[in-house]
């Protein structure tokens, strides 16, 4: 009989809730437990897991290692899947192997390239991958000059930081001065340039940016699975165009992310996302970790979690083919279960946890993306 495998994610998305069912329901019918920790008691993940701690805060990228082997080795954790400090983790591959853990993460130089956003698109450039025009900006005024020569090429600007995630500080820039239309509805990404100029003149350290025309939807989010040999086992494109969101096999977007996974030592799971520059796809962004929407290949008969989990305890999948292509969907919210109410964790010198915990009964709501077909 196989043995259990015990998978560890520490602080990530709520929706890998999804992630982990389907470690849960993996078509080898292997027993998985997963143990995840986050810092926020509130987070959906810790109550989807089988065991959960709290994780302790303001710990250095150093001091972060030290408590994530001390955590595989008390938990027995065969298979870790960092997400913060990612950097620091890899770097240390060899001392969790020696504790008996495979790392489901890209190679420390890999996460090097791809942490930095100017970095990466200069890196992918130097191998054939279309990149978008961009400029790197640290003051008010070369922010107005990269702003100005995009409008004069007839491109509305936007600016993103250098290093980050998610989408978090994403801006559209727009010279319409602030008006009551601005307030209506929801919130948007649009911001004045003035505005912007002036926080950019009265803030005292510079900031780290980098402008580049908007891009066109569709956009495209590769889901790739890559071997430590450098050989992708999976690649899927799942398509974004407004509410609407499919499936591409199509090779315009799936040849430049096998290209940069395997060309840049992207091992497991990547996610490597395109946009339209006119009649072309360019670039977007690297993600060196799984993508809040991965669970969304279920829909194509593929269980890319578990998958990749294989791969990194040894045990090659080999190619991953879709079966089928999953009709048009939307994303919706749905209700996850929380732990009980936990006292929120203090930043001290010596580390608070939680004891191990069983995954409760259902007792509070929290919102987690669902996926439903069109």
């Amino acid at each position: 009989m196989l043995s259990r495998v015990r998978v560890w994610l520490n602080r990530t998305y709520a929706e890998n809730v999804f992630f982990m069912e389907q470690l849960r329901r993996n078509p080898s019918d292997r027993a998985v437990e997963i143990h995840a920790t986050h810092g926020d008691p509130d987070s959906p993940v810790l109550a989807a897991a089988d065991t959960a701690d709290l994780e302790p805060e303001g710990l250095s990228p150093a001091a972060y290692v030290e408590y994530a082997l001390d955590q595989c080795a008390r938990r027995g954790i065969d298979v870790f899947v960092p997400r913060l400090h990612q950097a620091a983790i890899v770097a240390h591959r060899a001392e969790f192997a020696a504790a008996g853990t495979a790392l489901l993460a890209p190679t420390p130089e890999a996460v090097a390239v791809f942490e930095d956003k100017a970095t990466a698109y200069e890196a992918v450039r130097s191998v054939g991958v279309p990149v978008p025009p961009w400029w790197r900006v640290h003051t008010a005024d070369e922010l107005a000059a990269a702003v100005a020569e995009l409008e004069a090429a007839g491109h509305k600007a936007c600016f993103k930081p250098a290093a980050g995630a998610g989408g978090v500080g994403f801006r559209v820039i727009t010279r319409a001065p602030l008006s009551l239309t601005h307030l209506a509805g929801f919130p948007g990404p649009y911001v004045q340039l003035d505005l912007v100029l002036q926080a950019l003149r009265h803030c005292e350290e510079p900031v780290d940016w980098l402008v580049m025309p908007r891009l066109e939807q569709p956009e495209v989010s590769v889901d790739v699975l890559t071997g430590p040999d450098n050989r992708v086992r999976l690649a899927v494109g799942r398509t974004k165009n407004g509410r609407r969101r499919g499936f591409t096999l199509d090779e315009r977007w799936l040849a430049p992310a096998r290209l940069i996974a395997e060309g840049f030592g992207l091992h497991h799971l990547s996610n490597i996302q395109f946009r339209m520059y006119g009649d072309r796809p360019v670039l977007l962004d690297v993600n060196t970790r799984p993508a809040g929407g991965l669970h969304q290949l279920s829909l194509c008969g593929v269980n890319a979690p578990w998958a990749a989990v294989q791969l990194a305890l040894g045990e090659d999948p080999g190619v991953v083919e879709p079966p089928f292509l999953g009709q048009d969907y939307t994303v919706v919210a749905g209700p996850r279960p929380l732990l009980p109410a936990l006292p929120r964790q203090r930043t001290q010198e010596t580390e608070i946890q939680l004891p191990a915990v069983p995954v409760p009964l259902p007792v509070q709501a929290a919102s987690a993306a669902q996926v439903l077909p069109l």
